[in-house]
């Protein structure tokens, strides 16, 4: 299960990497943080995974576009995310280092 959300972590990180490198946005380093809430009862599933995006490089300008990465990661790119069930609770938050 905790490599589930390791395969979603590295798979939104690179997705916002491409993205912001297309976009020309400057970015000195990239950490992502994840961690997931599970049913207490068998299946023991995820029901909400929050993901925190911690950004180093971008001016406070570039913020629209580094937020925009983050939602194309989840809306078209991410393909672990789309192999999750549709009913899981997904959070995301955007941190400046």
């Amino acid at each position: 299960m905790e490599a589930l959300l390791l395969s979603l972590a590295g798979c939104m990180g690179v997705d916002v990497v491409a993205i912001l490198e297309k976009s020309r946005v400057p970015l000195e380093s990239l950490e992502v943080e994840v961690e997931g809430e599970r049913r207490p009862e068998p299946p023991e599933r995820y029901t909400r995974i929050r993901i925190l995006f911690r950004v180093e490089g971008p001016k406070e300008e570039h913020t629209p576009r580094v937020e925009r990465a983050i939602h194309l990661s989840v809306e078209k790119y991410c393909s672990v995310f789309h192999s999750l069930r549709e009913d899981i609770a997904f959070e995301t938050k955007l941190e400046r280092a």
